[in-house]
């Protein structure tokens, strides 16, 4: 069926109008020259023939400057993920719905038929057509010097990619033999899934239409050892660092690196208008000042940011809003929606063999949590405003259930004890420290990248609780990449990080970061690996629970049905609840959003969240604006 109905879509403020339907358009101030210079066509020859039309409550002016800071070269992806311009994208209510396509039909989802926009162009003019779809599935995923591994992963089912036809010049159609439940929201995911690529600027680097010669001569030219290099250096959308490449979001990058500040300017093919006729993005450019990652607060309570939450913290939030009075911008708090603000991961996949098989001890794992003073650490850490409990599900989420989220949570040092001595571990040294059968204490390192004091502030409180149960702990941080290596390797014990990521999911999003998919789930990463690597690295996973999880996840792909999708979720977080594989501590914590007192229509209440959201993705920047100096009032609070 349509994935999403007209009347919906006019509901949603979101929409397609042919040319007779649109209002007046307006053109561009900043584009006026180039209009009439002639090296610019005029706005009614730039946007789609079939244009997105937007309607929201406050519909803004055009131009301005908006500030952000970044902490290095490579967060210029961040403007991909903040653009948010995806071919499906999420809503607020986290439904799917079109955005650079005008509809998709999907069949049971085996069958997805994407229409494009007619008269839809990249950011350098040439028509963004179902030629850019097919390029990319047979001459850049379908190349092996390109694309090694082949398909990605996600367009995979049992095994198979998809059947690719191009049906017309505006229209492309994927099917599957099974469903494929996970294709539509990899379209929409913050680090997008691009099944598409800027055939026109690209096919010069590829070797199956480039003329040899001047290919030979652009390796040599860049340094690099052979043309799929050369194209790979130049191709990647997502990471967003060649300002030659055509591109679809709704600012286009202009400065090279390396630099200190990156420029991006207002794509002017960009394929949406509001009601009034006038082109987004509203704001005409978009600098990203790179500096420390640790003085970005300083920074941003001086006034040098325009709309900042990247690298602020909540620990933040009193000095921010001190400086807001001083420095014209206001300071918000919104939600955000990991499974957990931090949690604690014990590795199953551990070498040491006596860690090992304490860790895969159910009644261990229920005893540590059950040590943990959940209420202490909200209200020492997070002033009492967050909510306690596992890495589980948030209230937003439909599939939220409390149980869930107050499985093993309670303060119980009593009943800790009993369970510690239940596995064993009864004899303890003079300390009260408990012994492990070896003789040695009952010591535990927990690793962390060391990126913020607000792990260590947390560990503090934890390890005043676990001494009462008799456990000794130890914080060692390090840095991200040796962190990251250590927990794969299996010399790290267990680490402490953030819960799940999506908190908020709904029962078509695929349940990955709760069963073994990853090597980047700190919890089983060889078992994760061993999936991730279709089974080619890593280790199977030899414990029944773990192995039901991922028994229950290949299930899930193997309907479309929402209802039967539901109770795999609900099978999959009840074993979670029960089996504390992970240490939830609070979730929900507040962000500070910083945004300056002249910049409209950004949510006062928002979630701030990765995936679903892309962060300020989903609350759409192509509509902010900026008020004239004197309604700067009318925005503070």
């Amino acid at each position: 069926m349509r994935l999403i109905l007209a009347a919906f879509l006019a509901l949603l403020g979101i929409g397609s109008a042919e040319a007779a339907d649109l209002p007046t358009l307006i053109e561009t101030p900043s584009l006026q020259a180039s209009v009439a210079s002639g090296t610019l066509p005029p706005v009614a020859k730039r946007i789609p023939e079939e244009v997105d039309v937007a309607t929201f409550d406050q519909p803004g002016q055009p131009g301005g400057e908006l500030r952000l800071l970044m902490a290095g070269a490579r967060d210029t992806r961040m403007m991909v993920v903040y653009g948010y311009a995806r071919l499906v994208g999420f809503n607020t209510n986290y439904e799917l719905i079109p955005d650079i396509l005008k509809a998709v039909d999907n069949q049971d989802g085996k069958v997805f038929t994407f229409h494009l926009r007619r008269g839809h162009k990249w950011s350098s003019g040439e028509p963004f057509t179902t030629e850019d779809f097919r390029y990319w599935f047979e001459d850049v995923a379908s190349n092996r010097q390109l694309s090694p591994s082949g398909l990605p992963e996600v367009l995979m089912v049992n095994g198979k990619g998809p059947k690719f036809e191009v049906i017309d010049a505006e229209t492309v159609r994927y099917s599957w033999e099974q469903p494929n439940p996970r294709f539509l929201a990899a379209l929409a995911g913050p680090d997008s899934l691009f099944i598409y690529s800027p055939s026109h600027y690209l096919k010069p680097f590829n070797a199956k239409y480039a003329d040899k010669q001047k290919l030979d001569d652009l390796v040599k030219q860049m340094g690099v050892r052979n043309w799929s290099a050369l194209y790979t250096r130049l191709e990647n959308q997502y990471r967003n660092d060649n300002p030659d490449l055509p591109t679809l979001q709704p600012w286009m990058l202009t400065t090279r690196p390396p630099s200190e500040r990156f420029i991006f300017k207002r794509n002017p093919y960009y394929h949406r208008i509001d009601t009034a006729g006038r082109q987004l993005p509203y704001i005409d450019m978009v600098s990203l000042s790179i500096a420390d990652s640790k003085i970005i607060p300083a920074k941003t309570g001086a006034g040098e940011s325009d709309l900042q939450a990247r690298y602020l913290r909540f620990d933040n939030y009193t000095f921010l809003k001190e400086a807001a009075r001083r420095n014209d911008f206001a300071v918000r708090l919104w939600r955000t929606a990991p499974g957990s603000q931090l949690a604690l991961y014990p590795n199953l996949n551990v070498n040491d063999p006596q860690w090992k098989k304490l860790f895969r001890d159910t009644r261990f794992r229920r005893a540590l949590s059950l040590a943990v003073n959940r209420h202490e650490i909200n209200q020492v850490i997070y002033y009492g405003l967050a909510v306690e409990g596992q890495n589980t599900l948030l209230p937003g989420s439909p599939l939220y259930k409390p149980e869930y989220r107050q499985a093993w949570a309670q303060f119980d040092l009593k009943q800790a004890n009993a369970l510690l001595d239940e596995v064993g571990l009864t004899k303890r040294d003079s300390e009260g420290i408990r012994l492990l059968p070896d003789g040695q204490p009952l010591q535990i390192i927990i690793e962390n990248a060391g990126e913020s004091t607000e792990q260590s502030d947390v560990l503090e409180l934890i390890r005043d609780t676990w001494r009462e149960a008799g456990i000794k702990l130890f914080a060692k941080p390090s840095q991200l990449d040796v962190f990251r290596r250590r927990i794969f390797s299996g010399e790290t014990m267990m680490g402490i990080d953030k819960g799940y990521e999506n908190g908020l999911p709904i029962a078509d999003m695929p349940p990955s970061e709760f069963a073994p998919t990853s090597q980047q789930q700190l919890h089983w990463p060889k078992w994760g690996q061993w999936y991730e690597t279709k089974e080619r690295a890593g280790e199977p996973p030899d414990l029944p629970a773990a192995k039901e999880l991922r028994s229950l996840y290949l299930d899930w792909f193997k309907t479309d049905d929402s209802t039967q999708q539901a109770e795999i979720w609900h099978k999959m977080l009840k074993i979670q609840a029960d089996e504390v594989f992970s240490i939830g501590l609070v979730a929900g914590v507040l962000q500070p959003v910083v945004v300056n007192n002249r910049l409209r229509n950004v949510p006062v209440e928002g979630i701030y969240n990765w995936d679903p959201g892309a962060f300020f993705g989903i609350y759409h920047p192509d509509r902010f604006w900026f008020a004239p100096a004197e309604q700067k009032s009318a925005q503070a609070g």
